[in-house]
């Protein structure tokens, strides 16, 4: 009975690793949600293993009276779910500040712990769309709140 256990755990195993796809070297491109008023983002991918991966984003917003910018960094975790679509989880953090044109606020620098789950499609071309959810923890006197960002990425892969 427990060589049996032994082979299915193992056969499972190898079929789990057989289904694994490697990921593009790397990407750039936009990702577009918004959080905290930060809409796009410049987004660059690059693949650490086979099926992990670091994620920077670049945002920056102006408005009537603030201009502001975040930068964020995630480490994604890649599994394939069929063919050329694949889910992915991340954990990273980030910095931000927002500087304001008025004396009704201060300027403020914030820092941020987020999370990352998304799914997304490899096309035969170099092209990758994903759609994701991203929970930000925020640190500072303006932004100190939980912000969930849904957003559209839309990266080339070389």
């Amino acid at each position: 009975m427990n060589k049996l256990f032994l082979v299915a755990i193992a056969c499972i195993g190898f079929t789990s690793l057989s289904q694994a796809q490697s990921i593009s070297d790397n990407s750039i491109g936009l990702r577009l949600g918004d959080s905290d008023g930060f809409g796009a983002e410049i987004s660059y991918q690059r693949a650490l293993k086979e099926n992990n991966r670091l994620e920077l984003d670049l945002g920056w917003r102006s408005g009537n009276n603030y201009d502001g910018f975040k930068l964020s960094g995630l480490y994604q975790w890649v599994w394939n779910i069929d063919g050329n679509f694949n889910w992915y989880a991340g954990a990273g953090g980030g910095f931000g500040s927002y500087s304001f044109d008025d004396n009704a606020f201060d300027d403020e620098t914030f820092f941020f712990a987020a999370g990352d789950i998304g799914i997304e499609y490899d096309f035969d071309i170099p092209l990758l769309i994903s759609l994701d959810f991203r929970p930000e923890l925020g640190f500072g006197d303006f932004r100190n709140d939980v912000d969930f960002d849904i957003a559209l990425g839309i990266r080339y892969q070389f």
